[in-house]
C-alpha cells in the first residue's frame, strides 16, 4: 500500500455471523460514497473453492494458493444487495450456506491464508474512502483504521436473521441448526490463536439485538461526526 492510500479514510467494522454488520456496511458506503470491502466473502469464497475443488483443508499451502487464485468481482446493484461472481458465475447464495460458513470459520485459523488475503484486502482502500467489513478489519487489516466499530447481537436474534434471510433466498434452513451453527462457530472465532474475534481498541461497540437497521446506522454516523 502506498503513502496516499495510508491518507485513505477507512471505517472498520467488525462482528460476529449474522450481526448485521453487512447490511449496515453497505447502507453507510451508500451514504458516504465509500467503497466496500466484504472480508467474509472473500473467506467464503476460498471455502467454496475448497470444497469444489476438493481441496484438504488441513493442506494449508493448498488453501492459500486457492485464496490467491480466486478470480472474483463484486458488482454492487441497485437495490442495494451485492453481486458476487466467482469464474463468472453468481455465488451469493452459495455463500451463504452453513457448509460455507463453517469452511470458512475453519479455514480462517491457517496463517498462510490471512496472509494470502491480507493484501488482497488493503488493495480496497482507496480514495474516497472505504467502509470495511469483517472480523479483524480494526484488529489486523486496518489498525489505523479512522473509526472502528464491533456490532454484536444475541445468537437466538442472529440465528432467526440468519434463517430468514436464507428462506427469502429460496433455501431451506433449520433455526436449531443455524443456532448451533452460530454459537459453535462464535467459540471458534474467539479463542482462535490467529485474529481472535474481539473489539478493536477505542471501538464503538453495539448491541443490535433490540435496534433496528436505521438505529444502528444513526448510532455509528453520529460516532464519525457525519451529518446529511
Amino acid at each position: 500500500m502506498n503513502a496516499d492510500n495510508k491518507q485513505v479514510p477507512v471505517i472498520a467494522i467488525d462482528g460476529p455471523s449474522g450481526s448485521g454488520k453487512g447490511t449496515i456496511s453497505q447502507i453507510l458506503a451508500t451514504k458516504l460514497g465509500y467503497h466496500l470491502l466484504d472480508s467474509g466473502a472473500l473467506y467464503r469464497l476460498t471455502a467454496l473453492s475448497v470444497i469444489e475443488q476438493e481441496i484438504d483443508p488441513e493442506d494449508t499451502q493448498a488453501v492459500a494458493q486457492a485464496a490467491l487464485n480466486l478470480d472474483v468481482v463484486f458488482e454492487p446493484q441497485a437495490d442495494g444487495e451485492q453481486l458476487v461472481l466467482l469464474n463468472g458465475e453468481d455465488v451469493g447464495v452459495k455463500l451463504r450456506l452453513d457448509e460455507i460458513s463453517a469452511m470458512a470459520s475453519k479455514i480462517a485459523t491457517i496463517p498462510e491464508l490471512r496472509e494470502a488475503l491480507l493484501t488482497r484486502q488493503r488493495q480496497f482502500r482507496q480514495k474516497p474512502g472505504l467502509v470495511a467489513d469483517g472480523r479483524d478489519m480494526g484488529t489486523v487489516v486496518f489498525t489505523d483504521a479512522d473509526f472502528k466499530v464491533f456490532l454484536t447481537a444475541s445468537p437466538e436474534i442472529r440465528a432467526e436473521r440468519r434463517h430468514k434471510q436464507l428462506i427469502e433466498k429460496g433455501v431451506d434452513a433449520n433455526i436449531s441448526h443455524l443456532l448451533k451453527s452460530i454459537i459453535d462457530r462464535d467459540e471458534r472465532d474467539r479463542t482462535r490463536t490467529v485474529a481472535p474475534l474481539v473489539p478493536a481498541e477505542g471501538a464503538l461497540v453495539i448491541d443490535s439485538s433490540q435496534l433496528s437497521i436505521d438505529e444502528v446506522v444513526q448510532q455509528i454516523l453520529d460516532f464519525i461526526g457525519f451529518s446529511e
